[in-house]
């Protein structure tokens, strides 16, 4: 391609809006525009990009047996009522209706309309293994979009699917699909952490996250570096030293606290007690996974422990939690945020005929002689005995661990915490949606069982964001060879000058007809202008043909380090072709 004939429109300054670094870099460097909130178009460069990301994740499926579909984005809400995450999936779901008055979506994920292929046309376990994928729009009314290409309401998603006759199939099938990412996001040159996941709204029994460290990133990972740990916060866990409690007293104490609002102020309080010794109350109104009905649950906490409510929702089988508001608090249990506890909880809570689950954090298990809120104003409980005088009816892990607290897996090693954007998401799903939907198969012996399903996702304008996010510097993009929109940028230095001309269309015909991409920078600009304009796109190597040309010699200049060296003419083919192709 002639850049004077290729649109690339780049900016000089920084766009106001841009909220990190790819999305500024990619609309300075002509890749992307904007047209709506969280609504983007790849422009040329983006798009060749885009398509360099697609081919490497084709080859991968398909070397796993992987199909390619191209199912409809556009959905009847009756295959997802029956999957039952109509209306799970709630505001973030693009909804419509037809002329007839029909109810429709946009498609968020395809494991209804996957599974609805397979329960009409798989019925045996002859039939199995099948690997099914594809590479399509998908759409999400996301409440906040931002940060470019890495939040968005349209964006485009390569998801496959797995299918089985058993939950060891699906293992094998798991664990291929992993390598084969780890195989793509080498190939596209990221720098990843695999960890293990909540599954949120996809249900299932194992997820793992594929997730690229930088500090645009929206979640924030716990890794441990002496064995590998690594877990999302919505799951990580940690070790914690053992607390060893006095008796206390036969039973809690009420003492008054005036003015004691939050955990810090009990702690410098006369009588109080350190936050690693109280016990904190939080009360959060839940929506049911299984039935979409409310319900009330008190989360109880180490003072000094916060809370993961994606951990909360996960522990409770809630597909929402959302913290009660102070009229719903004061209703409840009949005292202010501050002076809760879960002592008598149960019987303030029916007395306002209202019904209440109680969940205690795992630090919390064997707890004596603990300090929490008496749920009456500036009034608090000491000796505390959280089995004795609470009796949780279930206890899981809800707090969110730290950095440096000790990894659960090893006895050396401590946690990390760093942020990192998500860019795959793996998950087992096993008979979710082949149960409720009716995709059955028969096995060996003839009995009728559900189909064993797994469900694999990448997003594509994520890895655009996280190969930028992870390389770049202040003149601009530095792209993995990989995903580079061109291998290599030709660069007259100056048009004036027939011998640079002739050259540089000679070294353009050469270059292509050795198997590269090309970019031929024929414009009538500047030298500088162009070397800046090719810093700030991130193509790999530059050749300039300038005033060296008198020697035969033209310079090659590598984006990645910086390093130029002057080569002869006949030998830029021979070197490009096995340093730009090298590892591709």
């Amino acid at each position: 391609m002639r850049w004077s004939q290729f649109f690339i429109p780049t900016l000089r300054e920084d766009p106001a809006d841009a909220e990190v670094v790819s999305h500024r870099l990619l609309l300075r460097a002509g890749y992307i525009r904007q047209l709506g909130s969280g609504i983007y178009s790849l422009l040329p460069l983006g798009q060749r990009v885009a398509k360099r990301a697609m081919t490497i994740i084709r080859e991968e499926m398909d070397a796993i047996g992987g199909q390619e579909f191209f199912l409809p984005a556009l959905h009847p809400s009756a295959v997802w009522e029956e999957s039952g995450r109509w209306a799970v999936m709630g505001e973030t779901m693009f909804r419509l209706k037809d002329r007839k008055g029909a109810d429709l979506c946009l498609g968020m994920t395809h494991e209804e309309v996957f599974t609805s292929i397979a329960r009409h046309e798989i019925r045996s376990y002859k039939q199995l293994p099948q690997v099914w994928y594809q590479i399509q729009t998908k759409f999400r009314d996301e409440e906040r979009p931002k940060s470019g290409l890495m939040r968005l309401r349209q964006f485009i998603m390569k998801d496959a699917y797995t299918f089985d006759v058993d939950l060891e199939g699906l293992d094998r099938s798991f664990d291929a699909q992993r390598e084969a990412y780890q195989r793509i996001f080498d190939r596209c040159g990221l720098k990843y952490s695999i960890v293990e996941a909540s599954s949120g709204a996809m249900g299932g029994s194992e997820s793992n996250e594929f997730m690229a460290r930088t500090d645009a990133g929206e979640d924030f990972i716990a890794n441990c570096a002496s064995c590998g740990y690594a877990a999302n916060l919505e799951k990580a866990t940690s070790r914690l030293s053992v607390i060893e409690d006095e008796a206390g007293p036969d039973a809690p104490e009420e003492f008054p606290t005036p003015g004691v609002r939050t955990i810090v102020d009990l702690t410098t309080f006369p009588g109080g007690a350190a936050a690693d010794r109280q016990i904190k109350t939080l009360i959060y109104v839940a929506t049911s996974a299984e039935t979409q009905e409310p319900f009330t649950v008190l989360a109880l906490l180490r003072g000094d422990h916060p809370l993961h409510e994606t951990k909360l929702a996960d522990s409770i089988g809630a597909s929402a939690v959302r913290p009660a508001q102070p009229d719903e608090i004061q209703a409840l249990l009949g005292a202010s945020a501050g002076s809760l506890g879960g002592v008598g909880a149960r019987d303030k809570a029916g007395a306002s005929k209202q019904q209440v689950r109680i969940i205690a954090d795992s630090a919390l298990r064997g707890r004596r002689d603990m300090t929490t809120g008496a749920n009456a104003d500036d009034r608090h409980l000491r000796g505390v005995d959280i089995e004795r005088d609470i009796r949780p009816d279930s206890w899981a892990d809800l707090r969110t661990v730290a950095a440096g607290e000790r990894c659960p897996r090893c006895e050396a090693g401590t946690l990390d915490v760093f942020k990192a954007m998500e860019i795959g998401h793996i998950f087992k799903l096993g008979t979710k949606y082949s149960e409720a939907m009716g995709a059955r198969v028969l096995t060996q012996d003839g009995k009728e069982v559900p189909i064993v399903m797994g469900s694999y996702g990448i997003g594509v304008e994520r890895i655009l964001s996280a190969a930028i996010e992870q390389s770049h510097d202040a003149d601009g993009i530095v792209w993995p060879r990989s995903l580079a929109p061109f291998d290599v940028i030709v660069t007259v230095t100056n048009l004036k000058q027939p011998e640079l001309v002739e050259a540089g269309e000679r070294l353009y015909k050469e270059l292509r007809a050795a198997g590269l991409e090309v970019l031929l920078d024929d414009r009538d600009e500047r030298a500088g202008v162009k070397f800046k304009d090719a810093d700030l796109v991130g193509v790999p190597f530059r050749v300039t043909v300038g005033k060296k040309i008198t020697d035969g010699k033209v310079e090659l200049f590598e984006r990645a380090t910086k390093q130029s060296t002057d080569v002869g003419l006949e030998e830029v083919a021979a070197q490009l072709q096995t340093r730009a192709l090298a590892g591709l």
